[in-house]
């Protein structure tokens, strides 16, 4: 039975893993027929769950082993009584070992098999079995063409292992590729299929893991895990006694002129977390607004780095960046708090200002850009970020030793060693003005109660993208402070579970 996204496994792996896994379970006993045998069992049974009344199949085929699972597939239809075709792109005689033999198979049950011409009418339902999960380059003619033809067809189409032409690595469109309506992956999660245009391509996302044996999965490495519920780290239980002074003292530093409500939205998001205390230093011109606004936040006004040493020595973790600007005032106050020995968490214009040089973070902070700050903090374009997040947040933590959250839809949390996990909740309606700056306000203050940088940076990002998707039933229209009571009420979730 696949599984749904509300139980898929934790780890994603790119190709070359998958690759080597399919191999190794070859290597212990299991033929390659037969795992490509029972990927098309599985893919059989979700079309007749899916569409049971269709009765109609088009096989969009190439040349690979997922072409090998389209012949079985037509096969299986074929027998059932529904109208198949098989319209292929690569010469059936050009099939090698096991998807040769599939082809035999589905000739022998009478399936019509027509070479692409691009005239052919799809009809029913279309598997696309085109191309797998080696493709690196562009996708090129005929089967550019082909693509086309599926994505305006306006047909159900069932996607097998990957929609064909997105990198199972990035998740970046290889020129054209297919839109799925349901795809059904493989053995192993791919890392492409949760982050940059995946999530838009594949649909609804199941997985078969093909009956592979626990032990020969867990004996091959993986190149990130999605984060869930079973491997966050939790906030330590409170005891009865304890004191505000045990919860963390977080400093919100920001809010430049014109620019408050960033600041703002940080300090109430820290203390919505639980932090035990929370301090703003902006500009004097905010500092009455703030009091009246977030009456349980010390509202302290600074002019000058100086006059934020003796603030900032009380504190325990730093928020830097939301609504600092660029000018005399943001550099000033982001000096001090580049030699702090306190925790830190910086974003926005902090992390502006450090990829012009002004200063340098602290080894072990959090970093949460999004990716035009990414490709400013690596020197590379905002589409060289988005064609390769991963490479890109793996390089930012590197490069300034940092944990780094890099922002979008599949979020992802590098460490500086190169361990990388990854966030695929969320919802559309939370594009909009201030959910970073919320963001970083929570990390901060699970840093300030007890958790490390990575493990603050990770639960964060799943309170942050859970709390979206809890608000996106109540439609458009998303304030980012709505957030700050839907995260406490998460983590009073994991709380009763925990006990």
């Amino acid at each position: 039975m696949p599984h749904s996204a509300d139980n898929l496994p934790d780890a994603l792996y790119s190709a070359a893993q998958v690759r080597a896994l399919d191999a190794r379970l070859i290597a212990a006993g299991t033929p390659g027929f037969t795992l490509m045998s029972r990927a098309a069992h599985a893919l059989w049974r979700l079309l007749r769950q899916r569409w049971p009344a269709a009765g109609a199949l088009t096989v969009m085929a190439g040349g690979g082993n997922n072409a090998g699972d389209g012949y079985l597939v037509a096969e299986l239809a074929q027998r059932a009584g529904w109208r198949v075709q098989v319209l292929a792109l690569a010469a059936p005689a050009a099939l090698r070992d096991d998807a040769a033999r599939a082809y035999a198979a589905a000739r022998d049950a009478g399936v019509k098999v027509h070479l692409w011409g691009g005239q052919a009418e799809l009809d029913g339902v279309v598997l696309d079995a085109l191309l797998g999960t080696g493709l690196r380059d562009a996708v090129r003619a005929p089967y550019a063409e082909a693509i086309a033809r599926i994505n305006t067809s306006g047909l159900p189409v069932l996607a097998v292992d990957i929609p064909s032409g997105l990198c199972a690595d990035t998740g970046c469109v290889l020129g054209v590729a297919v839109r799925a309506d349901v795809t059904l992956t493989l053995i192993g999660l791919k890392l492409g299929l949760f982050t940059g245009a995946g999530p838009d391509q594949v649909g609804t996302l199941l997985f078969d893991g093909l009956q592979a044996e626990p032990a020969l999965v867990a004996e091959q490495g993986c190149s990130a895990r999605r984060l869930s519920r079973n491997n966050l780290q939790r906030l330590p239980a409170r005891a009865r006694s304890t004191h505000k002074g045990q919860l963390g003292h977080v400093l919100v530093v920001g809010g430049d002129h014109g620019m408050a409500g960033a600041a703002l939205l940080s300090a109430q998001s820290a203390l919505r977390s639980g932090a035990g205390m929370v301090s703003l230093a902006t500009r004097e011109a905010h500092q009455s607004a703030a009091q009246a606004r977030l009456p349980e936040v010390m509202a302290v006004a600074v002019a000058s780095g100086n006059q934020l040493l003796a603030l900032g020595a009380r504190a325990s973790v730093w928020v830097v960046g939301p609504g600092l600007g660029q000018q005399a005032w943001a550099r000033s106050l982001l000096s001090v708090a580049a030699v702090s020995s306190a925790a830190q968490v910086w974003d926005a214009d902090a992390l502006n200002l450090l990829a012009l040089g002004v200063v340098q973070i602290p080894a072990g902070s959090v970093v949460t850009p999004h990716p035009a700050e990414a490709a400013r903090l690596l020197g590379i374009t905002t589409a060289a970020v988005q064609a390769d997040r991963p490479a890109a947040a793996r390089a930012l933590a590197a490069r300034y030793q940092v944990v780094c959250v890099l922002k979008g839809v599949g979020s992802l949390v590098a460490a500086p060693g190169g361990e990388l996990w990854l966030c695929d909740h969320g919802d559309p309606v939370m594009a909009g003005a201030g959910l970073g700056d919320v963001l970083a306000g929570l990390i901060g203050a699970l840093r300030g109660q007890g958790l490390s940088a990575l493990d603050a940076a990770r639960l964060g990002v799943w309170l942050h993208a859970r709390a979206g998707e809890y608000l996106a039933a109540q439609g458009i229209g998303l304030a980012a402070s709505d957030l700050c009571v839907a995260i406490r009420h998460l983590l009073q979730e994991l709380d009763v579970e925990r006990a």
